[in-house]
């Protein structure tokens, strides 16, 4: 019942501007009653991020049953959760807001849902290397790990870009086809990198100095 009259007054007025008195008042409970459930109006952002990730596993899970291929497998996945997220959101921006703040504040959240998408990927990836369909893989997790870091931008669309999407299908279908070339039986990693030269070093240090500097600036 919180979670329903929470997720009904944020769609509505926004994150920000949304009370735990309010929320109280829309269950017909005292503000003080809310917290036996609750410890913050961050915990009931999370709680409805939560169940939203929950429809989510669930076709997760289906298409990682299908008799398809992995490669097809892989795609539906990361697909399946743009349009939704994309949809969601341009359906309401203030969802947007909620995933902000949870980025922000809740890290750890963002953390555990990317460690439970893992484990789907990972079966499609063994799937994949036991077929002979991709390469064989010394570490599944790390490369799971390494698809999402590659789609991040597309998982909140509209946080990171303004495009349509259909450009945006159009970007993580160009994304993936380079990752699953990566993938292919005959595809070799490349020498291990160097690193950054000195010069590139220093200037990084000295950039981040900057930047460091004006946030100090700024906040006092």
């Amino acid at each position: 019942m919180i979670l329903h009259a929470a997720v009904e007054r944020i769609l509505h007025y926004g994150y920000s501007k949304t009370t735990m008195a309010e929320i109280a008042k829309d269950c017909n409970m005292s503000a003080g009653n809310i917290y036996r459930f609750f410890a913050s109006k961050l915990d009931i952002a999370e709680a409805m991020a939560r169940k939203f990730n929950e429809e989510a596993y669930e076709t997760f899970g289906v298409i990682v049953a299908r008799k398809a291929s992995a490669a097809d497998r892989m795609r539906e996945i990361f697909h399946y959760e743009l349009a939704r997220t994309y949809s969601a959101i341009d359906e309401d921006a203030k969802i947007l807001e909620v995933a902000e703040v949870l980025g922000d504040e809740r890290p750890l959240y963002m953390n555990d849902k990317l460690a439970t998408e893992r484990t789907y990927l990972v079966k499609i990836l063994n799937d994949g290397a036991a077929s002979g369909e991709f390469r064989k893989l010394d570490n599944p997790d790390v490369v799971a790990e390494m698809w999402q870091s590659a789609l991040m931008k597309f998982r909140f669309p509209q946080l990171f870009s303004k495009l349509t999407l259909p450009k945006l299908q159009r970007e993580i279908d160009g994304v993936m086809d380079l990752l699953l070339a990566g993938l292919s039986p005959g595809a070799t990693l490349p020498p291990p990198w160097d690193g950054v030269t000195a010069a590139t070093e220093a200037a990084c240090a000295e950039t981040s100095g900057m930047i460091l500097k004006n946030k100090l600036n700024a906040d006092h």
